[in-house]
């Protein structure tokens, strides 16, 4: 069995009427998905019943696979065929990825809410005298700290 690519790719190398009407839908069948990635329909239903894939519906009930629903199956395949994990596992990975870029959105959000407001917050530090302050910091430093962006942090 050859390794897979990547969908988009996959999908330039087949060119049969039900894939190319599936991609301009932007959505994919059960049975293009597996044929896609070399697995067979019954283990993308039970990654489905297992929740680590959720692909929609159509009104007649098929599954539609999106983009976003084959690059995490890509994901979950590279975890169980090349890396060995098993399905819990995988389950873990999955939902650790998720918390980090939850994390990442906030701490992106918490930081342009610091950088907009870094006058008004400013201000407020400097009108704190070191008595007041939980860790004496000087006055440099807190003006240090303001002005970095966080990849000069690291």
């Amino acid at each position: 069995m050859q390794p897979f690519l990547n969908y988009r790719s996959l999908l330039a190398a087949h060119r049969s009427p039900e894939i190319a009407m599936t991609k301009r839908l932007k959505t994919y069948t059960i049975s293009v998905v597996a044929k896609l990635y070399e697995v067979h329909p019954q283990t993308l239903r039970m990654y489905e019943r297992e929740g680590l894939i959720k692909p929609s519906r159509s009104e007649g009930n098929t599954r539609l696979f999106t983009d976003e629903d084959l690059e995490r199956l890509e994901v979950i395949l590279s975890l169980t065929r090349d890396l060995g994990v098993n399905l819990a596992g995988v389950e873990i990975i999955l939902n650790m990825r998720e918390k980090m870029d939850a994390m990442q959105k906030e701490f992106e959000r918490f930081f342009e809410y610091l950088r907009t407001h870094a006058d008004e917050i400013s201000s407020h530090v400097e009108g704190i005298s070191d008595s007041e302050a939980l860790i004496p910091v000087t006055k440099v430093a807190r003006a240090q700290v303001i002005e970095q962006t966080p990849e000069e942090q690291d």
